[in-house]
C-alpha cells in the first residue's frame, strides 16, 4: 500500500446490527449539479434549497467559480445562492472539469454568453463506456463548431446557437439535460426525440421554467423547447435523492431493521416500491416519508431488468443485488443501461456470495448489448451468509453496495475509497450511525484507538 493510500480515511464496519430509527433523505445528487450549471444561463442570482452537501456539488461550484460565479452556500440550511454576472473564463481546467462530467453541460451556457468553450475530456465513475458523442452531435446540429485536440474540446458558435431536431439513439439522461439547458436560449425551436424523462430531468425542467424557459413534454419521449432571448434568476427546492432512499431502505431489510426515511418521495420510487411489494417486503407510505420494515424471513428470489425511467433504475441494481444474496433461491438481474456495471460483484464473491456473470441477455427488455460480449447479466443464488472483508470502492453506487454488504456481514470489514461515497452521498456514515450502525471513519491519527474500540 502506498503512503497516499495509508493516509486516506476509510470505514471500519462491524456487521450484524439491526438498523432502527429515522433519518432525512438529502436532496438529489443528480439534480443539484445540473441546476447549478443551468444557473450560468442567467446574470441574475439563483437560489436552490435542499441542496445535498456532497463532493460533486463542491466540484461543480469550483468549476462555476473559475468561470466567474459568485457563490454563497449556507450549509446549515442546505441553501445555495449562485450568481454569474459575467463569464471571466471560457476554459475549464482539467483539474476540476476532468473529475466529473459537468464540463460538457457548461458548453451551452458558455457558447450562449461568450461564443466559445474549451473543456477537457470528461471523467466520472468507471461503470463502462460513457462517450459524449450524443452531446457533440447535438451541439453541432445546433450550430457549434467542435475541434478535438490534445485531450480537449475547443468549441465555438460565433453566430450563436439555433434550434434543431435532435434524436437521441438512446434516452441518455445527461444528453437530455444538456440539450434542455442549451436549447433554452437557442434561437427557434428545439425538439429532443427519444428523450430521458427521469424525475431529476422533470425537476430541471421546473427550474428552467421558473427562469423563464418554455419547455413542453410531448408524447413518445419528445420534449419541445422554444428558445427565449434571456433567462432570469429563480428559486427552487430540489426533490429528494431517490438513490439514497433506496440504499437506506435496503439497509433496513438486510439488517432486519426498521427505518423511517423522512422526505422519501413515493412518486419517484414507484417502480422500486412495486418490486418490494412483489417480494412481500413491508413498507408504509406516509405524506412526509416512507417506513421500511425488515424481518427475519429471507425474501423470495426475483428477476430484475434495469431500464430507463419509469423502469427499474440502473443505480438501484447494485444495492438490490446485495439484497438478492440474502433471497431464498435464484435471482436474475439483467443490466441494459451500462455494459460494465457488475465489476463490483467480484468483491461480493470474496465475502461468500454465489454470483455468476453472463454475456447473454437474461431478460425481455430490448438491450443494446445483445450479441455483444459484455458481462451484463447476473445470476445470484441465496441466501448466503456474508463474511467481512477488505473492500475497495470503484464508484459511487458500488461503494454504497459494499457498505450495505458490510452492514449485514459477520465480522468487521474495511471499506476503502470512501471519497467516492462522499462524492454522491451526504454524510452517509453519520446517517448510518444515527440508525445504530457500528461504523467508524478511520483516519491515520485515530486508527489504533478505533481498532481497539471495535475489537
Amino acid at each position: 500500500m502506498t503512503d497516499v493510500a495509508k493516509a486516506a480515511p476509510y470505514y471500519l464496519i462491524r456487521g450484524g446490527t439491526p438498523l432502527h430509527g429515522e433519518v432525512t433523505v438529502s436532496g438529489a445528487k443528480n439534480a443539484v449539479t445540473k441546476m447549478t450549471i443551468a444557473s450560468l444561463l442567467s446574470e441574475e442570482p439563483c437560489t436552490l434549497r435542499n441542496v445535498p452537501l456532497i463532493g460533486d456539488l463542491y466540484l461543480t461550484l469550483s468549476l462555476c467559480q473559475d468561470m466567474g460565479s459568485e457563490v454563497t452556500l449556507n450549509e446549515a440550511e442546505h441553501m445555495l445562492t449562485i450568481r454569474t454576472p459575467a463569464i471571466h473564463s471560457t476554459s475549464v481546467s482539467a483539474t476540476i472539469g476532468g473529475l466529473n462530467r459537468m464540463a460538457i453541460l457548461a458548453v451551452g451556457p458558455l457558447l450562449h454568453r461568450c461564443g466559445e468553450a474549451d473543456i477537457p475530456l470528461p471523467g466520472g465513475d468507471r461503470i463502462g463506456a460513457r462517450p459524449i458523442d450524443f452531446h457533440l452531435n447535438g451541439l453541432q446540429q445546433m450550430g457549434a463548431t467542435i475541434v478535438e485536440l490534445g485531450g480537449r474540446y475547443y468549441m465555438s458558435a460565433p453566430r450563436g446557437l439555433h434550434g434543431a431536431t435532435i434524436r437521441l439513439p438512446f434516452p441518455s439522461v445527461m444528453a437530455t439535460e444538456n440539450f434542455l439547458i442549451t436549447a433554452s436560449l437557442a434561437r427557434g425551436v428545439t425538439i429532443i426525440e427519444n428523450a430521458a424523462l427521469e424525475p431529476e430531468i422533470i425537476d430541471l425542467i421546473k427550474f428552467l421554467q421558473k427562469m423563464g424557459a418554455i419547455i413542453e413534454q410531448k408524447v413518445d419521449r419528445r420534449i419541445v423547447v422554444e428558445g427565449v432571448q434571456r433567462l432570469r434568476g429563480a428559486r427552487h427546492t430540489l426533490l429528494s435523492d431517490r438513490n439514497e432512499a433506496v440504499s437506506l431502505a435496503i439497509a433496513a431489510y438486510l439488517t432486519k431493521g426498521d427505518i423511517y426515511l423522512r422526505g422519501a418521495q413515493q412518486d419517484t420510487l414507484l417502480t422500486f416500491l412495486n418490486t418490494l411489494s412483489k417480494m412481500g417486503l413491508r413498507f408504509e407510505v406516509e405524506d412526509e416519508g416512507i417506513r421500511f420494515i425488515g424481518d427475519d424471513r429471507p425474501p423470495p428470489p426475483i428477476a430484475l431488468e434495469t431500464d430507463v425511467h419509469p423502469g427499474f433504475m440502473t443505480d438501484w441494481q447494485q444495492p438490490f443485488t446485495i439484497l438478492l444474496t440474502q433471497a431464498d433461491g435464484i435471482s436474475v438481474v439483467h443490466e441494459t443501461i451500462y455494459e460494465d456495471r457488475f465489476g463490483y460483484t467480484h468483491a461480493l464473491k470474496t465475502m461468500g456470495a454465489h454470483i455468476g456473470l453472463y454475456t447473454k441477455c437474461l431478460g425481455e427488455v430490448p438491450c443494446r448489448f445483445r450479441e455483444k460480449q459484455y458481462l451484463h447479466s447476473c445470476v445470484v443464488r441465496g441466501p448466503t451468509p456474508l463474511s467481512a472483508a477488505r473492500l475497495d470502492i470503484p464508484d459511487i453506487r458500488a461503494g454504497c453496495s459494499y457498505i450495505l454488504a458490510a452492514l449485514c456481514a459477520e465480522g468487521t470489514s474495511e471499506v476503502h475509497g470512501v471519497e467516492h461515497i462522499e462524492r454522491g452521498y451526504e454524510r452517509l456514515d453519520e446517517k448510518l450511525r444515527t440508525l445504530g450502525a457500528q461504523l467508524e471513519v478511520i483516519r491515520p491519527s485515530a486508527e489504533d484507538d478505533t481498532l481497539d474500540a471495535l475489537a
